[in-house]
């Protein structure tokens, strides 16, 4: 197909571009030129500036914005805030999918905010679909240094043909290498940008103990320095367009590298990679780190250690394509 092989070719050469380049290097782009509203009618509001837009959730929906252009590879960027206080079963996402289009072999990679009851830390999961995988779920979440309702923080999505690494404040803290037995469990075909606030009470907090409570409504995200930038796709003629691209950090820098090992030292609640109860063996990908399979084994011994029983459920659930995860 002409979009995959130019895509390839394109974000091959940039691999030997400027790996640590910032996004500050990067154009912010106003809301109308590259984004329009999904969902959510008033509970979408856009800035006077042009270039930050508020996402909220009450009693009759939640909201969402959709890139207007399809992208194959790039970097994906925004400052995010999110709401404060009691927030249980609400859940920001800022996340790629092509679900639209290839409703049975999708493509998804995900930054999700799980919200949590008052005096407890919002959690960060990202996970990983490739051609339809939702039956092997390659989730991790995290903690972070910071609460992220006090203030914006970034949070960057870089996705090559052989590469994706996940960016909060600059400081990589996960990295997905292709690797053969992927196979199409790595994505790569088109997607679109998406970020919504909905309401996920049946599973994002303590697998649905605590739902979302509409006493504390509206519940507002706030999105600003969007930044789009990638090779864009023809939705008809299947053609990617890079003319305008600039070299994107497609690599993580050896600075960077000790910045995320500290990262997931300290914050990763969850990797699937070491999860025993839903993989007697890890999936082939996974490379094990014998620290972190340890501090994960102390932090939950059923889980990660001898696999017998677990506390909680899997849960399906949908914020317009199909992604599966697991309460911890």
């Amino acid at each position: 197909m002409g979009w995959f092989n130019m895509g390839l070719l394109f974000f091959s050469s940039m691999l030997f571009a400027l790996a640590s380049a910032s996004s500050r290097n990067l154009p912010i782009i106003p809301f109308d030129e590259g984004y329009a509203p999904l969902f959510g009618d008033s509970n979408l509001v856009i800035h006077r500036d042009g270039k930050s837009v508020h996402l909220s959730l009450d009693e009759r929906t939640g909201s969402g914005f959709v890139s207007h252009d399809l992208y194959l590879h790039g970097y994906f960027s925004a400052s995010i805030k999110l709401p404060a206080d009691y927030t249980a079963g609400v859940v920001v996402a800022f996340y790629m999918s092509n679900g639209d289009m290839f409703q049975n072999n999708h493509d998804e990679i995900d930054f999700e905010f799980l919200g949590n009851i008052r005096g407890k830390d919002w959690r960060i999961q990202t996970n990983v679909y490739g051609n339809g995988s939702t039956n092997i779920g390659r989730e991790e979440r995290y903690g972070l240094w910071f609460d992220p309702a006090d203030d914006f923080h970034q949070y960057s999505i870089v996705w090559t043909d052989s590469q994706i690494i996940f960016y909060v404040d600059n400081v990589p803290i996960r990295e997905v290498t292709r690797t053969e037995s992927m196979g199409g469990d790595f994505p790569s075909k088109p997607m679109t940008l998406y970020a919504t606030i909905w309401d996920a009470s049946d599973w994002a907090t303590n697998g649905g103990k605590y739902r979302v409570n509409y006493k504390y409504a509206p519940y507002v995200a706030e999105f600003s320095d969007l930044v789009l930038h990638g090779c864009a796709v023809d939705p008809i003629e299947h053609v990617a367009k890079c003319d305008n691209a600039e070299a994107i950090p497609s690599s993580v820098t050896p600075a960077q590298r000790i910045k995320m090992e500290s990262f997931r030292k300290k914050h990763m609640t969850y990797s699937y990679c070491y999860d025993k109860v839903r993989y007697k063996s890890p999936p082939s990908e996974c490379v094990i780190n014998s620290q972190e399979a340890e501090r994960l084994r102390k932090f939950d011994p059923v889980t990660f250690g001898s696999g017998r029983r677990h506390h909680g459920k899997r849960h399906r659930h949908s914020r317009g394509s199909q992604t599966e995860a697991a309460s911890f």
